[in-house]
C-alpha cells in the first residue's frame, strides 16, 4: 500500500498523502503507522525521498467512526475536522474541489495496492490473473454459514459455486445455501437458483441486478430468517445515516421500525407495499443501480435488503405477517 501510495504521488505530483482508518479500527491503524514510521526510517517517504528533490508525508488519520465517510466526500469532511456529511456533487468533485478546496485524488487502500504488482509484472501478464473483462485479482471477504470465512485473493471470472463451495468449504453442517449478499451490505442479494452460476465479474454482476462493490460476501443458509436478516441491514444503514437527507434521515427510520414490527408479530397486511413505497421514495424506479433523492448513495443501499426479500422471499415475509411472526421458530 505504501509503495502504491509513493508511485500514485509521484505521478500525481502530489507531496500530501492520507491513510484515512475507520475510528474502530485502531490496531490496523497502528500496523499501518508502524509501516509508515519504517518507511520515513528507510527514506522512501520524508524529505527527498530515495535521494531525489522529491518531498512526500504520509499522515495515518483515525475517523471518528462512520460508514457514510466511506463515501469520499464525506471522508473529506471528516479529514477536515467536520461531521462526517457527503457534499454535493458538483461543485464538490474532488478531483476539483476535495480538501480544504484543493485538488484531491480519492481512492480504495486495494486500488492503490495493486500498483506496485502492475508495473512489476507488467500490464498484460496482470491483466492474464483474470478474467478477459474484469482483469487482475480481487479480494474476497466471505463471512457468515460457510465452513471456511475468510479474506481471499483471487482472479474475477470464477463462478459463485466455485467462491462459496470451493473456496470457502461450502454451508456450514451441510445445510442448504439460502441466500447471499454479493457485495456488501449495500448489495441487493442473490439466490441459487438464479445466480449461482454466474461469472464473478463486475459486468456479470451488474447485469444481474447488483454489485460486486467491497467484496464483502455475506452468506446465509436456511437457517436464516430473510425478515431478520433485512432488519438488521435496515438498522445498520438506519444507524450510520448522517441525517443531512430528509429521505435517507426517515425512511431508514421507518423501514427498520416496519421490519421490527413484522419479525416481532405486529406486522399488517398492507406492509411489504408499505416497505416497497418507502423505498421508491427513497430510490425511485427501484432500479439497479439505484436512482437516488440523497445525496450519496446511502439511503438507496438500504432499499437493497428490502427489494430483495420483497422479490425473492415475498411468502416468508406474508408468512410473518399472516402467523403472526417468524415461521422458522
Amino acid at each position: 500500500m505504501i509503495e502504491g501510495i509513493i508511485v500514485t504521488a509521484v505521478a500525481n505530483e502530489v507531496h500530501e498523502a492520507f491513510v484515512y482508518i475507520r475510528g474502530e479500527y485502531p490496531k490496523p491503524a497502528r500496523r499501518v503507522q508502524q509501516a509508515i514510521d519504517e518507511a520515513y526510517a528507510a527514506g522512501y517517504l520524508g524529505k527527498g525521498i530515495f535521494g531525489t528533490d522529491y518531498d512526500l508525508d504520509v499522515t495515518v488519520h483515525l475517523g471518528g467512526g462512520a460508514y457514510i465517510c466511506g463515501e469520499e466526500t464525506g471522508l473529506i469532511n471528516s479529514l477536515e475536522g467536520k461531521r462526517g456529511e457527503p457534499r454535493i456533487k458538483p461543485p464538490y468533485f474532488p478531483a476539483a474541489k476535495g480538501l480544504y478546496l484543493m485538488p484531491t485524488i480519492v481512492n480504495n487502500v486495494e486500488t492503490v495496492s495493486n500498483v506496485p504488482h502492475i508495473l512489476a509484472m507488467g500490464a498484460d501478464d496482470y491483466r492474464a490473473l483474470g478474467h478477459a473483462d474484469d482483469t487482475g485479482t480481487f479480494l474476497f471477504s466471505v463471512s457468515g454459514h460457510v465452513k471456511g470465512p475468510g479474506n481471499y485473493e483471487l482472479p474475477h471470472g470464477i463462478t459463485w459455486r466455485e467462491l462459496i463451495f470451493d473456496v470457502a468449504g461450502g454451508i456450514r453442517e451441510d445445510r442448504e445455501l439460502k441466500a447471499w449478499i454479493p457485495g456488501g451490505a449495500s448489495a441487493p442479494w442473490f439466490v441459487p437458483e438464479h445466480h449461482l452460476d454466474l461469472e464473478i465479474t463486475k459486468d456479470a454482476t451488474a447485469k444481474a441486478g447488483s454489485m460486486l462493490g467491497s467484496g464483502a460476501v455475506i452468506v446465509m443458509d436456511e437457517t436464516t430468517c430473510v425478515v431478520k436478516a433485512a432488519e438488521r441491514v435496515v438498522r445498520f444503514f438506519s444507524h450510520e445515516s448522517c441525517g443531512q437527507c430528509t429521505p435517507c434521515r426517515e425512511g431508514t427510520t421507518w423501514m427498520e421500525m416496519i421490519l421490527r414490527r413484522v419479525e416481532d408479530g405486529f406486522g399488517r397486511s398492507v406492509d411489504a407495499e408499505l416497505l416497497l413505497d418507502i423505498s421508491d421514495n427513497i430510490s425511485p424506479g427501484l432500479a439497479w443501480p439505484p436512482k437516488q433523492t440523497t445525496i450519496c448513495p446511502l439511503g438507496p443501499s438500504a432499499v437493497s435488503p428490502v427489494t430483495s426479500v420483497t422479490r425473492y422471499f415475498r411468502d416468508e415475509l406474508m408468512q410473518h405477517i399472516e402467523q403472526g411472526g417468524c415461521p422458522l421458530g
